[in-house]
């Protein structure tokens, strides 16, 4: 006979670490689009709908501060850089910090009020800092758009609130966030900022507060952006570290700020919950499988692995995992020390779970003739 505490404990685990669309059907989905990756790889847990166009509403913001990082890194810009407040700016309604024209802030006190508390008019202020414009900002917003090969993207403005006088709205998907989300959590000073619950703003008679209601909720939380227009719904980008081991979720299209909140936790779950993380070969390790070189010398060599392998997968799919090595065709002498001979690929089935690059581990010479001799008569 069937054990009934048993069978409610597993629909309560289902039910609370699996998203609703997994448990109760497509008609009770909490959300039009969702997915799951894992940071360092990209690796998809899970998705829904992941390229279905929807407006981001605040999350364009991340790619205003995608931007401002390339720019830091060029050198192009400093945190301590004074920015002084246009009247455009200050007159940049929705979610705010209420700056006054000719007010002067950091670059870094700025990027505070936007990543902590979305402020729209923070937003412009940064933009026609770096671009000239806002109009010039969106230009590059789009060119490193196409740059990062988000095919579902479309910036239309810089902080993401609703288009006035028949304009077009800004357009994204839950893929495409994900993919930025995967740039800026390599900056530690994004997760800083994104990370903060609270802060004072203008010497403390403001005080910017979180957005994203995951921090300081969720084990590991840290990040990232959230958006609501009337159009688009309740978005949350969230990510989350927990030994070393960090996801991304995006959930775009929740009719409340708590049904996001809790979709996206129960993502994150399930990614640290359901998932394990396993290295199948280190960098430099060396392939068992033999590649021939004809006219090498020598003429057949094992692939060194170029990285680790990780592969994330379901615990019960762990041992299923199967190694095989596929390499390149008329492959010819010399070859140099690194260089990519082939690809080394993780599969559970037909599906694969994880690649790298097989790479010579020595130079290899073109053969003389005295060489090809010698190897002839070993022969």
């Amino acid at each position: 006979m069937l054990n009934i505490s048993f069978i409610f404990t597993i629909f309560f685990t289902v039910t609370t670490l699996w998203p609703q669309s997994l448990v109760y059907g497509k008609e009770q989905k909490p959300y039009e689009a969702a997915i799951l990756m894992e940071a360092s790889t990209g690796r998809i847990l899970f998705e829904d709908n992941i390229h279905k166009k929807w407006p981001p509403a605040s999350m364009t913001k991340m790619m205003l501060m995608f931007l401002v990082m390339e720019e830091l890194n060029r050198g192009k810009i400093s945190l301590e850089d004074q920015i002084t407040t246009s009247a455009d700016a200050s007159r940049i309604g929705g979610s705010q910090v209420y700056l006054k024209e000719g007010e002067v802030f950091t670059l870094e006190e700025l990027m505070q009020a936007i990543a902590i508390h979305s402020a729209n008019d923070a937003c412009y202020a940064v933009a026609e800092h770096i671009a000239g414009s806002a109009s010039g900002f969106i230009e590059l917003m789009n060119e490193y758009a196409k740059i990062l090969n988000l095919k579902d993207t479309e910036y239309h403005s810089i902080h993401g609130l609703p288009p006035s006088g028949g304009g077009k709205s800004d357009i994204t998907s839950a893929y495409d966030s994900a993919i930025l989300a995967q740039k800026l959590v390599t900056y530690p000073k994004i997760l800083e900022w994104t990370s903060t619950k609270e802060a004072p703003f203008r010497d403390g008679q403001f005080i910017l507060r979180n957005t994203n209601k995951l921090i300081g909720t969720f084990p590991g939380a840290d990040g990232l952006k959230t958006g609501f227009i009337s159009k688009s719904g309740f978005n949350l980008t969230a990510t989350a570290e927990q030994e070393g081991i960090r996801y991304i979720s995006v959930v775009m299209g929740s009719p409340s700020d708590r049904a996001r909140r809790n979709e996206s936790a129960k993502l994150l779950s399930m990614g640290f919950k359901l998932f394990q993380k396993k290295v199948m070969l280190k960098k430099d390790e060396l392939y068992p499988e033999e590649i021939s070189v004809p006219d090498g010398r020598p003429d057949s060599i094992k692939p060194a692995v170029g990285k680790d392998l990780v592969v994330f997968l379901k615990r019960t799919e762990v041992d299923k995992v199967q190694i095989e090595l596929k390499s390149y065709p008329s492959l010819q002498a010399p070859i140099e020390e690194g260089q990519e001979i082939g690809q080394i690929i993780a599969k559970v089935g037909d599906k694969k779970v994880g690649s790298v690059a097989a790479i010579t581990p020595q130079k290899i010479h073109k053969a003389g003739f005295f060489y090809k001799l010698y190897k002839k008569v070993v022969k």
